[in-house]
């Protein structure tokens, strides 16, 4: 691990420093929004918008970066997102905001790719799972530290919106300015959405609610807070217990699914997150647990995202994995998209118990459908082992952990 570090330091560090920026924009506009008197259906757009514009994202980015190059996408995706980031408490207006995110979506997600396309390039077979282990490590680490900021500042003020303004384009400098050359960019292989619904009937299913799922706790944590009368403090404890929960359950979990019926645990994970956010509108606890029933939501969510994908490649040849996850990724930014907005709805119909409830129907809904393909397939040979992806995480990040697992996987048959 220390040679990994040695190595690829810089663009860790940098996607360090814009996960703050990027997990500080998040909480914030949610709590802006409540000072600045924007509805909770119209804050709902507002953050649906990051996630159509991250899908966008992964569909143009790539021919960008085949036309003109890594540096020059970097650099220009790079300069629009410090812009917007300034530009967010210019115009506090919900469609003015909507648009905004919709182009800090479509950049944050540019920057992830060719990040991760610098990262693979620059790491070997031998070193690649650490690396991207590290990667998806920074990644949560950049998001709690974000939250830690949120305090330092009033957020109806202005320097909460520059803090992540200047740390994004702190961000590049270790990157642009690293000796490692730029990588070749290859285009991922394609699988139609009906080859890939008959491999894995639960993988495509289970991925679009877990993208419904992650776009609600990403997107709408900090509304919810604002909503349900939460001091900054305290919203930003809550989506920080998200992440850290999924950061500490992704390894005991990954290795429980390398040793069992995947089908098993992501109904097992899923009735657990269910249960929890209906405790959560029965009891209606205080803040602490509040916080415990975020840590338990967010060990959820990220593991069953990961297992999802092993599972389904659990069926597929190395050939076609990457090709499979491209559009695995693709259906859960369709339910990603669709999160805040029937959240929004369901806050306005319920109030801040529609979060909850939200959460819950979706991961009932996997619980059933996981017990009911039980039943309908035999148990595969799990041929791929659990890799830790992020849902955040893009294609060629995807790919790379991927095919570390399926290279580990060969070495242990060897």
């Amino acid at each position: 691990m220390l040679t990994v570090l040695r190595t690829t330091w810089p663009l860790l560090l940098g996607i360090l420093l814009l996960m703050v920026g990027n997990g500080m924009q998040g909480t914030l506009l949610g709590i802006r929004g409540n000072i600045e008197g924007i509805s909770t259906t119209e804050m709902s757009v507002v953050m649906s918008a990051y996630f159509g514009g991250f899908l966008l994202g992964s569909r143009v980015v790539p021919e960008l970066i085949r036309n003109v190059g890594h540096v020059r996408v970097f650099a220009a995706l790079g300069s629009m997102i410090s812009s917007v980031l300034i530009l967010y408490a210019a115009a506090p207006h919900w469609i003015a905001w909507a648009l905004m995110r919709l182009l800090i979506g479509f950049c944050f997600s540019g920057v992830y790719i060719t990040a991760e396309s610098w990262l693979n390039a620059g790491t070997t077979n031998e070193n690649r799972g650490q690396a991207m282990s590290a990667y998806m490590i920074m990644q949560m680490l950049g998001i709690i530290s974000a939250q830690l900021l949120m305090n330092a500042a009033d957020p109806a003020g202005y320097l909460l919106f520059v803090i992540p303004s200047v740390l994004v384009s702190v961000s590049f400098l270790p990157i642009l300015l690293s000796t490692q050359p730029a990588p070749q960019f290859s285009t991922l292989k394609r699988m139609s959405f009906g080859s890939l619904f008959r491999v894995s009937p639960l993988g495509c299913i289970g991925i679009f609610l877990m993208g419904g799922v992650f776009s609600a706790l990403f997107g709408m944590a900090s509304v919810w807070g604002s909503t349900k009368g939460l001091t900054v403090r305290e919203i930003s404890a809550f989506v920080a217990a998200i992440y850290i929960g999924g950061l500490l359950l992704q390894y005991p979990i990954g290795w429980l699914s390398d040793h069992g019926d995947r089908r098993f645990i992501v109904l097992g994970l899923s009735a657990l997150g269910a249960a929890v956010s209906i405790a959560t509108v029965a009891l209606q606890p205080g803040i602490w647990g509040l916080l415990i029933a975020a840590a338990l939501i967010g060990g959820v969510a990220n593991p069953v995202y990961s297992l999802l994908l092993a599972y389904t490649n659990d069926f597929l040849d190395n050939s076609d994995m990457a090709a499979a996850s491209a559009g695995l990724l693709f259906i859960n930014g369709i339910g990603a998209m669709a999160g805040p907005l029937i959240t929004g709805w369901l806050m306005a119909m319920l109030g801040p118990d529609g979060f909850w409830v939200y959460i819950g129907l979706l991961l009932a809904a996997l619980t059933f459908y996981a017990g009911w393909r039980r039943t309908r397939r035999p148990t595969p040979m799990q041929d791929q082992s659990f890799a830790i992806i992020a849902p955040s995480a893009t294609p060629v990040a995807v790919e790379a952990a991927l095919e570390t697992a399926s290279s580990d996987d060969s070495d242990k048959a060897d």
